[in-house]
Parts: C-alpha cells; sequence; structure tokens
C-alpha cells in the first residue's frame, strides 16, 4: 500500500496526532483545544471536516458541548491536500467518514512539516475498525484514545450503540440516535 518516497523535500517537524473515541468521549472537543492552542501561538490553522457532516453548523466544526471553530468543508481527502498549502497545522474532524485516501494525504503533510491533527471514531456501531482511522492510528507519532462513560453502569465506555434499527455504517447522529456503552453493557444489548 505504502510506496517509497522521495524524501528530499521533507521538512522538519512535521507529525501525526490522532484522537480517537466512541461517541461522546470528547474528541472533537479535544480538537477544538489543541487547534485554539495553536492559534494562540500564532500559527497558521486550518481545519477541515467532511461535506456530509451538517448536524450542527456548515460551516464550523461543533462539539457535543456547543464549543466550536470556523473549518471547510470539503467532499475528499484529495481536497485537504489542495486546500492546505501555507497552514503549519492542519485539523481533520471526523475522520471515519473521510476515503481512504486520507493516510496518504496526513502522511503528505507531515513530510511537508504540517502537525496534523485528526479526531475521529476508532470504532462503528457495529464494534469494528471504521474508515481510516485503523491506519491512521498506525501511522500516527500521537494517539490519543478518548472514552466516554456508560450510560448504563458508569463504566468507561468505547462503544457507540446505535439506539435505531438502521444498519448503514454511515449515519449521523446526536444523543438521540447513539448512546456510550462500555464492553459489558455494549455485549448484553
Amino acid at each position: 500500500m505504502f510506496l517509497e518516497r522521495d524524501l528530499s523535500h521533507r521538512k522538519p517537524g512535521g507529525t501525526i496526532e490522532v484522537i480517537a473515541g466512541s461517541m461522546f468521549s470528547g474528541k472533537t472537543e479535544e480538537l477544538i483545544r489543541r487547534m485554539r492552542r495553536a492559534q494562540f501561538a500564532r500559527q497558521k490553522v486550518e481545519i477541515f471536516k467532511p461535506k456530509i457532516d451538517v448536524r450542527y453548523s456548515e460551516l464550523e466544526v461543533v462539539s457535543h458541548d456547543d464549543n466550536s471553530i470556523p473549518s471547510t468543508p470539503v467532499d475528499n481527502s484529495a481536497a485537504i491536500l489542495l486546500l492546505s498549502g501555507g497552514y503549519e497545522v492542519v485539523g481533520i474532524d471526523e475522520a471515519q467518514f473521510f476515503d481512504k485516501g486520507l493516510v496518504e494525504v496526513c502522511i503528505k503533510l507531515a513530510e511537508q512539516g504540517v502537525r496534523v491533527i485528526v479526531a475521529g471514531l476508532d470504532m462503528d456501531f457495529q464494534g469494528k475498525p471504521f474508515g481510516p482511522m485503523p491506519q491512521l492510528m498506525a501511522v500516527a507519532e500521537y494517539v490519543t484514545k478518548v472514552h466516554a462513560i456508560c450510560v448504563r453502569c458508569g463504566n468507561i465506555a468505547q462503544f457507540s450503540h446505535r439506539l435505531s434499527a438502521n444498519d448503514k455504517q454511515v449515519m449521523l447522529g446526536e444523543k438521540n440516535e447513539y448512546e456510550p456503552l462500555c464492553r459489558s453493557c455494549y455485549t448484553k444489548k
């Protein structure tokens, strides 16, 4: 899958950071926090999200706690590479909804000296690895796994249980469509 690369264009300092976890675990909140810190440090930042994510806003990344940051919605991962020129820090929210090309995009950006911060679900509602997230976690310098609290027993939750009968892998949802569950409660469902 990975081809040999000409690394002569590589700039020092590029990294890939992945923030992964279940629904309601604070992934987007952590992404916004890191992006704001970069802005405070006067770094040039841009954040991208999939165009399909219009739950709270079309032009902002918004956490479930209503914190937000301006973003650029894109149709695919290739658009991120095209639009990220000149930025020192690139954030990507809802990475699980992007195509598999996102992995190569993040690697190329990091090789160009960009700090790439990616947030997304590591598993879908069936508990299976979701989209490009497993590969991103493998190539990242830093991986932060965040957890929600199980709404049934109060333990640490890592599963996103879908409350509806819809069996499509991609279904945008909020608090009335999903609930965070621990392993024990998830297997009992």
